[in-house]
């Protein structure tokens, strides 16, 4: 088949290279100047002029992401050199906090809160009493209910400390609204799926270096084509009703080229297609579905499906970047005999979980890809202004982490960063029209918006393909 891909994010990357395997001809096409959508490299340059290759946003995944390790294996990215893998850690700068050992589930759960540090025993007790009912219970809980609802009882430390950073993280929701079903959902696959589950996998490199170069590189090595700024602005149902017609006026998206596995359509400009895979944001998606050109019996179902698409809301997430005034060599040396990537370390852990906000956690890019003095503060479900964000983020670092002057590199804000992750969401489904389907993280599905869900997602989509 002729498949084009509309949007180089994750789960457009992940749809199009699992196309490429099943034998079909894939086109990527994305609107921006740059791959990777909502999980991007931002470039910037330090005060002392060296370039550095930022995130859009700090993300991590989790070793229960097994479909982006596939990804990863299938493109040739080598996941132990390209990701640190942590054990589950929520521990603040003071060392209190829950760690999570290696060990097989739930034992390393069980044995994590029976020893997190600067809890009581009542608080250990109430954790684990709480956890074995989720259990006992299939990890299932009432449609309607919050996660507030689903942890109502538990003792305020333990929603400060750990259900209130986890839920907020995993969902962007904040703890009062979001799904306690979906975050059930996360702790059994995570903490209970399976050995090393739980393990947090932090990128050693730039997000666009992990997954979607890659991934570009892999598709036209093997003779498909990925274009940037070739943003869709139509679709059509073919003639007969055999595939679809993408742009009829033409856009010169390269239909016809050698390698590409597109057609032209009598002359049109139009690239052809049998299948067309929408990767881009819900509301990209909503505008080609609504708009689209089909048969009178087709247009209804494409309209409530954008109608769904549309009635998404949505959260942003600020990632603040601050680096050190002075050279991280002005940093107290340990010892001489100490690793030089410790004796310029900013924190005494890769990632650490903050407690009086606005950011959840703390990361030292210093310990991850090399960039020495260099701080990424993670505001997730944030709602305000962005000079005031900065300015609270300088505060509570001097205050949490007891750390020389700070100033700000660069603050990304990306304001529909996930959907927000409501109980019993209505979430558009996969399927939209016949060889038309979605595969972005906000389809219909048990996860919430994360980088698994987009590449489950794609993937998903492609096998449908055959049905």
């Amino acid at each position: 088949m002729r498949v084009a891909v509309i949007g180089a994010g994750w789960g457009g990357m992940a749809a199009a290279v699992r196309a490429a395997q099943a034998g079909h001809a894939v086109t990527v096409l994305e609107a921006s100047r740059s791959l990777g959508g909502r999980a991007r490299t931002v470039p910037a340059t330090l005060a002392d002029g060296r370039s550095v290759q930022l995130d859009n946003g700090q993300h991590i995944l989790i070793g229960a992401y097994t479909e982006c390790l596939d990804l990863l294996q299938t493109i040739g990215v080598s996941a132990q050199q390209a990701l640190l893998r942590l054990p589950l850690t929520l521990r603040f700068a003071d060392g209190s906090g829950l760690a999570l050992p290696d060990a097989a589930p739930p034992w390393d759960a069980l044995l994590g809160i029976a020893r997190a540090r600067g809890w009581s025993a009542r608080e250990r007790l109430a954790l684990l009493g709480r956890a074995a009912r989720w259990r006992l219970s299939g990890f299932r809980c009432a449609p309607q209910a919050s996660v507030a609802e689903l942890c109502a009882g538990l003792p305020a430390r333990l929603m400060h400390e750990f259900i209130e950073p986890l839920c907020v993280s995993a969902l962007n929701t904040p703890a009062g609204q979001a799904c306690g079903q979906t975050f059930l959902r996360v702790l059994h696959d995570s903490l209970f799926a399976g050995r090393g589950g739980s393990n947090l996998l932090v990128p050693r490199t730039d997000l666009g270096a992990l997954l979607p170069e890659p991934a570009a590189d892999w598709l036209r090595a093997r003779g498909h084509s990925v274009h940037l700024g070739r943003r869709v602005q139509t679709l059509a149902r073919a003639p007969g009703g055999a595939g679809w017609l993408i742009d009829g006026a033409g856009t010169g998206v390269g239909a016809g080229q050698a390698g590409d596995g597109t057609a032209k359509d009598g002359g049109s400009g139009a690239a052809h297609f049998d299948a067309v895979l929408l990767a881009t944001s819900s509301q990209e998606a909503a505008r080609l579905a609504a708009s689209a050109q089909v048969p009178a019996t087709e247009r209804q179902p494409l309209q409530t499906w954008a109608q769904t698409a549309q009635a998404l809301r949505f959260g942003a997430i600020a990632t603040v970047y601050a680096e050190l005034h002075h050279s991280p060599q002005s940093l107290p040396q340990p010892s001489p005999q100490s690793p030089a990537q410790e004796r310029t370390a900013l924190l005494p852990a890769p990632m650490l979980a903050l407690r009086s906000g606005p950011a959840q956690f703390a990361f030292d890019r210093g310990q991850l890809d090399g960039t020495h003095g260099l701080l990424a503060f993670v505001v997730s479900a944030f709602a305000g202004e962005r000079v005031a964000l900065e300015q609270q983020v300088l505060a509570q670092a001097s205050r949490e982490l007891a750390l020389p002057p700070l100033r700000v590199l660069q603050t990304v804000v990306e304001r529909r960063a996930t959907f927000l992750c409501t109980p019993q969401l209505a979430r558009p489904p996969q399927a939209i029209a016949p060889g038309l389907l979605a595969c972005g993280d906000y389809v219909a599905g048990p996860y919430p918006a994360t980088l698994e869900g987009a590449v489950l997602h794609g993937a998903a989509a492609v096998a449908a393909l055959g049905q």
